[in-house]
């Protein structure tokens, strides 16, 4: 019998998303359970170590999202197929993990200004360090993060992206011609374009 696969998180893409993109690549069914603020204050005891997103398979849980797509990337033939490929795919999604936090330092700021001024060093500084070195690593392993063929990184990548141009209200990935390839080769996969379809609309 197929595993039975739920994932829970808020009504948004974020750290959930890169979840359900490799489920809905790896042609996986899943109940996709979207909690609101409300709901959460409840649950929230009830989840390991008090954060979301989980992954529920075959009844067991799993908490924290880059060890769950992980799993899910070794699952369905997606964590390269060595350990050195492995450690690589790792690496590219710790570093995207770097520029996601520094997003988020941004974004959930509450000073008006200060959030302005991280604005400010994020556009012009932070991005541009990391995506300029993604985008590299992109065109020397021929249009993927590593050798030549798509891997989780790839769908995590793609993912995020989505969130973070969200945020910005920004289309700064159109500046990095390889990782804008990239994300739009994944985002049009049959299966991941079919779930960004049917999804629910979000900003985040």
């Amino acid at each position: 019998m197929a595993p039975k696969y739920k994932v829970t998180y808020f009504n948004g893409m974020a750290l959930g998303e890169p979840i359900r993109f490799i489920l809905s690549h790896a042609g996986k069914e899943f109940e996709d359970i979207r909690i609101d603020l409300e709901q959460w204050s409840t649950l929230k005891k009830d989840v390991p170590f008090g954060k979301i997103p989980t992954l529920e398979v075959d009844g067991k849980t799993a908490h924290q999202s880059v060890s769950i797509c992980r799993f899910l990337g070794r699952e369905f033939g997606l964590a390269g197929e060595n350990n050195w490929e492995g450690l690589q795919i790792d690496a590219v999604v710790d570093t995207i993990q770097d520029l996601r936090i520094a997003f988020a330092d941004f974004m959930y700021a509450e000073n008006k200004t200060v959030k302005a001024q991280k604005k400010e060093k994020l556009i012009n500084e932070t991005l541009p360090f990391y995506l300029s070195r993604l985008d590299e690593q992109v065109e020397i392993n021929g249009g993927y993060f590593v050798n030549n063929k798509l891997s989780w990184a790839d769908l995590y990548f793609a993912a995020i992206t989505e969130y973070l141009k969200g945020g910005l209200e920004d289309d700064f990935i159109s500046q990095y011609p390889n990782l804008k390839v990239l994300a739009e080769k994944v985002w049009n996969l049959p299966r991941i374009k079919a779930w960004r379809e049917k999804r629910p609309k979000t900003q985040l």
